[in-house]
């Protein structure tokens, strides 16, 4: 049985309305309620530009005494360093940034005409955003 795709990233927030401001108003995602019975309240889930929800956003109250959930929100993760998305709309991208007064790290790999921005999110965790030149 192979794997066909990765299905979505969880993010465990402090700050559960500002990340999602952050992911919604920057980064252009379509937020959306879970479905039940998991609470909106404490869960949201992103959506790319097909509908589908690769990350979910969760409030660190959620998972507080749940076995393996270890408190470390804004520090390093272990194994994992970032989660890369495929983007559109570089022009755009770097102008949110900019106008959101993030920092970020431009980088390109000539070898595939791939542009690459490397921004945090309000938790810390890394973000490679990727654009292929058409």
């Amino acid at each position: 049985m192979p794997v066909r795709t990765l299905d979505h990233v969880n993010i465990v927030t402090r700050d559960l309305p500002g990340t999602v401001e952050f992911y919604r108003t920057v980064m252009g995602f379509t937020v959306i309620d879970p479905p039940a019975p998991l609470e909106p309240d404490l869960i949201q889930w992103l959506c790319d530009m097909d509908g589908r929800s690769i990350l979910h956003l969760v409030d660190r109250r959620r998972m507080v005494g749940r076995e393996g959930f270890a408190d470390r929100i804004g520090e390093p993760t272990g194994a994992i360093d970032h989660v890369a998305l495929e983007c559109e709309g570089l022009d755009e991208m770097t102008a949110r940034l900019d106008g959101a007064g993030l920092d970020y790290r431009v980088s390109h790999v000539e070898g595939i005409s791939l542009t690459q921005l490397f921004v945090r999110d309000p938790n810390g965790v890394l973000l490679e955003l990727n654009f292929r030149a058409a």
